[in-house]
């Protein structure tokens, strides 16, 4: 059974991004919270053999990509590349916090984390976590993560709401009790010329089209 230890999102100690950080490097699968629901993920790292664990762990099809969680604003412009001038206004607004952007990917992130297309696109969020967006500072890489449940499954949005099989076959899980939003993020499509919402989670569509001036 994969290790368990107690964090805090807000204020995380030295100790726990250390060990999380060690299990990342190493190419090891981290079950983490975030401000909106429990995510599974790892370094996203080229050709790491954590990724194809992650699907197989949530018996998620091959064909699916995961989002980027971020540790900064600026990684939005260093992993995306023609951004409509809105998308950074959602940005500004809303991160950190619980929306993710779809944008056209830039050439520094691995093939296999892309969604194919007549262009590349990636999933990014930068959530309202400072456990989730120091330990992505410290391993100099964005968290591959999806949502840690089965496919098809309710989100987990507390410690104690996630499947033991997903607990056991993790390297490492890190409980922070409750999710303090305990709603899915929202997800933005913002490769086209108007905003297009893939998902209305935490965030209202009305607040997304107010701000992108759609």
């Amino acid at each position: 059974m994969g290790e368990v230890i107690k964090v805090d999102q807000r204020h995380p100690a030295k100790e726990a991004l250390a060990l999380a950080a060690n299990v990342a490097r190493n190419k090891g699968v981290l079950v983490m919270p975030t401000d909106s629901v429990y995510g599974i993920g790892c370094a996203a790292y080229a050709q790491t053999p954590a990724l194809p664990r992650i699907f197989k762990i949530k018996n998620r099809p091959l064909n699916q990509t995961l989002p980027f969680l971020i540790a900064d604003l600026d990684d939005l412009y260093n992993l995306g590349h023609d951004l409509p001038h809105w998308a950074s206004s959602l940005a500004e607004a809303f991160w950190p916090g619980a929306l993710t952007l779809v944008v056209r990917a830039s050439d520094s992130i691995p093939s296999e984390y892309l969604r194919p297309g007549a262009f590349s696109t990636i999933a990014l969020r930068l959530p309202d976590s400072e456990l989730v967006r120091e330990l992505a500072r410290l391993i100099g890489v964005p968290l591959a993560t999806t949502s840690a449940n089965a496919h098809g499954a309710p989100s987990a949005t507390s410690a104690a709401s996630l499947e033991p099989s997903l607990i056991e076959a993790a390297d490492l899980t890190m409980d922070a009790g409750s999710a303090p939003i305990a709603v899915a993020s929202t997800i933005v499509d913002c490769t086209e010329q108007r905003p297009r919402i893939l998902r209305e989670g935490a965030i209202a569509k009305e607040q997304v089209f107010r701000v992108a001036g759609d």
